[in-house]
């Protein structure tokens, strides 16, 4: 059991007292897209993190290696789209095992290096992966930065207790 400051432990075990713990704290979302032999692939993560500068990288985690999670984690390159308010939608698509994806609704074109690629998103960074590291049911990615595509930035949106919510004004 996880014990707070004053020895309680809220009657949670180490995992839900996690889940619970991060179900509160906001994350931004990416939409992670590569291209297979089966076809493209994707999935929403809410872990996507800068890693370094020099050299340019980033880390994030996905569940279990199979489905989307496997297709990205066997791609030789894949993009990290940073989403915003535009595309909960897309993020929410994403986030849904066998929702529609990769619709001509939602906008998708394919890269010349033939990532799908999502043009109106803030960011989107094309990768590799340099390291993978296998936690439980969970991998961990950190991945080298090839290259960027930019488009207008638009109001922010995080991930916060299971719902895909805009921000307020900045305090």
């Amino acid at each position: 059991m996880v014990q707070n400051e004053s020895g309680s432990t809220g009657g949670f075990e180490a995992g839900e007292a996690l889940k619970r713990a991060f179900r509160e704290h906001p994350a931004g979302i990416g939409v992670i897209t590569a291209q297979t032999p089966e076809g493209p692939v994707g999935l929403t993560v809410s872990s996507v993190a800068s890693v370094a500068v020099d050299p340019p990288a980033i880390a994030f985690s996905v569940t279990r290696a199979t489905g989307s999670a496997g297709g990205v984690l066997h791609a030789d390159t894949f993009l990290v789209h940073l989403v915003d308010s535009r595309h909960a939608s897309i993020a929410q698509s994403f986030a849904v095992t066998g929702a529609e994806r990769f619709t001509p609704e939602q906008g998708w074109t394919t890269l010349p290096t033939g990532e799908p690629y999502l043009p109106n998103v803030r960011a989107a960074l094309r990768c590799r992966a340099l390291h993978t590291l296998e936690v439980g049911s969970s991998v961990i990615v950190v991945a080298g930065v090839l290259d960027a595509h930019f488009a207008e930035s638009a109001d922010p949106m995080v991930y916060l207790d299971r719902q895909f919510r805009g921000l307020g004004d900045p305090l």
